[in-house]
């Protein structure tokens, strides 16, 4: 479960990401508008004109496998509207190791578990170091419990793709918007069908009741459970926003950079 600073902080990242992919594609679609294509040239004579291509995706590149250097993000694949070759469970089990124990994992955790106690999360774990140590304890316990149900065990015994398809920018912001978010209800089979996302929403209870074996007493009960699974299925529609959006975030990060807005110098005047 994480703390309410750092929940606040990542809606507010999510945000200003959201809105700043919205203004570039506005920006990209209105220049796209204003410039109209050159006209084909005729084809010479004696040679058939070339037949038209089909309709085919932009291809995009592999979707970074840390956010922010501190989430992992193993299960992401770019949707290319194609049918993707189906895991087999020792795929899944992978992916899951790799979400458990990247060193971006660890990384989250330690600065999770920071925040949490410079703002007294969880007050019943105390204060000091060693409270600090069960928090991280607690906070690597949640991580390796929800890799293992939500990545590896469920989608393995119900046939389900953990995997998580982005759309990309050949779809409008809105509709990115919605997708990612129903993506934790939704998923699909191996064979890419859609269906309910049960290893998402009941692996986040598994990993919710687990949690009490390692949680402090005063915390231990059936409504702190169902809280922390709640809160856990809206962080991750954040999750999947970040998911969706992180990309083009680094783009317009990268493209600024590399074409930045120079002007020449004006010309100097002679008398």
């Amino acid at each position: 479960m994480l703390p309410a600073s750092l929940r606040c902080f990542v809606a507010a990242a999510i945000f200003f990401l959201f809105a700043a992919v919205v203004q570039a594609q506005d920006k990209s679609a209105d220049a796209t508008s204003q410039q109209s294509p050159p006209p084909a040239a005729p084809p010479q004579s004696g040679q058939p004109p070339n037949p038209p291509l089909p309709d085919a995706p932009a291809p995009q590149k592999e979707s970074p496998k840390r956010i922010l250097g501190f989430i992992p993000n193993f299960q992401t694949s770019n949707d290319q509207s194609l049918i993707p070759k189906p895991l087999t469970t020792k795929q899944k089990f992978n992916i899951a190791w790799h979400n458990m124990f990247d060193v971006s994992a660890h990384i989250g955790n330690a600065l999770q578990s920071g925040i949490q106690q410079a703002t007294d999360g969880q007050p019943h774990y105390g204060e000091g170091w060693g409270a600090y140590g069960e928090r991280f304890a607690a906070a690597e316990g949640d991580q390796i419990t929800s890799s293992i149900f939500i990545i590896g065990v469920f989608p393995s015994l119900l046939h389900d793709d953990p995997r998580y398809f982005r759309r990309g920018p050949g779809y409008s912001p809105r509709s990115r918007l919605w997708y990612s978010v129903t993506r934790t209800v939704i998923t699909r089979k191996d064979d890419q069908t859609p269906a309910f996302n049960a290893p998402q929403v009941f692996g986040q209870l598994v990993q919710a009741g687990i949690s009490n074996a390692y949680y402090p007493a005063q915390d231990r009960n059936l409504g702190g459970t169902f809280k922390g699974w709640g809160i856990n299925l809206g962080y991750n529609c954040g999750y999947n926003l970040l998911k969706e959006f992180y990309p083009d975030f680094l783009g317009l990060f990268h493209r600024h950079h590399r074409d930045p807005d120079i002007h020449p110098p004006a010309p100097e005047a002679h008398p």
